[in-house]
């Protein structure tokens, strides 16, 4: 296949997905929740948009332009899935078939319904990439690797891969930046980068940044509208065990029935609890996130009116070129020999 044939084949997945029909998108949803109880329907709903947004043609081939269409010689990429949220190793999957490789796979335990999926379709619209699919227990036979969990995780994936090329990314986590003079609508865009995915995701905002004496009722308010994650049994039950440690360790917090805030130095906050920090000034805040840099995905406020940081309710829409821990796949992959 040419760079170019790779290329059409995506898009037609993307135009494939866009297009679900609704009981497809329902049926499939099924069988993911069946395996993995936190890929309901609008979380899969939302992971399929998020794919068919990625391969939007025009921002496609804009971004595969900026790399070598064929590969110095072809290899065996390894590539180990997450599974935190459905889909997460799609982005993997796309840059090493568009690049040329051959892809050696390892879904998630906890994704392997909706990947298969995804696999399945490609190869059906370009039967060819069949020869360039592996789904395989082991990666032995890989010529690099790329690798995706947790920081523990990560130290036995450079023991185990050390000794190839290897791309191994590790915890991170989005925070939130607020002044104190966001709208009630600007403050209602920030509930998806917290809730959407159960917060379960690298993108979603865990932590917040406000200034000292920040007035937390406005922003409490505008997230009333997603009181009903709790209807997911498996949140709902964070919330009440995170709800009676903060009680029984007498944590102030805040309460809003659904989410708990609470003031707390760690970047990583437990599902349904939501970190905060303040900062006495702009100087204070630019410290404190120089500080936490590399465990952060991306940083949110209100019109992305925050150097380097997205608008509210942008998380959870990256572009393609927008890779996890900021490191280009692609440009790793270009430089194997």
């Amino acid at each position: 296949m040419t760079h170019s044939e790779r290329l059409a084949a995506f898009v037609a997945l993307g135009q494939r997905l866009a297009t679900l029909l609704p009981d497809e998108l329902a049926t499939l949803a099924a069988r993911a929740r069946n395996q993995n109880a936190w890929f309901d329907a609008p979380s899969v709903t939302a992971a399929v948009a998020g794919i068919a947004h990625l391969l939007a043609e025009e921002p496609l081939r804009r971004w595969a332009a900026r790399y070598p269409p064929e590969p110095t010689a072809v290899r065996q990429i390894g590539v180990v899935m997450a599974g935190n949220i459905p889909l997460v190793g799609f982005h993997d999957l796309l840059c090493v078939l568009l690049s040329g490789h051959v892809l050696l796979a390892k879904p998630s335990a906890d994704d392997t319904v909706l990947m298969a999926w995804v696999m399945e379709e490609l190869t059906r619209l370009e039967p060819r990439f069949a020869e360039f699919i592996k789904v395989i227990p082991r990666l032995n036979a890989a010529d690099a690797f790329i690798a995706t969990g947790s920081d523990n995780t990560a130290r036995y994936f450079e023991f185990y891969f050390g000794k190839k090329p290897n791309l191994i990314r590790r915890n991170r986590t989005s925070v939130g930046v607020l002044t104190g003079q966001e709208t009630s609508a600007e403050l209602a865009r920030l509930g998806p980068d917290i809730f959407q995915y159960y917060g379960l995701g690298c993108r979603n905002v865990s932590k917040l940044f406000v200034p000292t004496d920040y007035d937390f009722v406005p922003l409490l308010d505008a997230l009333h509208s997603y009181e009903g994650v709790l209807h997911h049994h498996k949140y709902n039950n964070n919330y009440d065990y995170n709800k009676s440690i903060l009680l029984v360790n007498r944590v102030p917090h805040y309460d809003t029935g659904f989410l708990l805030l609470t003031r707390a130095p760690g970047l990583v906050s437990p599902i349904s609890v939501l970190h905060y920090a303040e900062y006495a000034s702009e100087i204070d805040l630019v410290d404190q996130l120089t500080d936490v840099a590399a465990q952060t995905q991306c940083v949110v406020s209100a019109e992305g009116r925050f150097a380097g940081s997205l608008p509210f309710g942008q998380a959870q829409s990256p572009g393609v070129s927008d890779y996890a821990d900021r490191v280009d796949t692609m440009e790793f992959l270009a430089r194997l020999v």
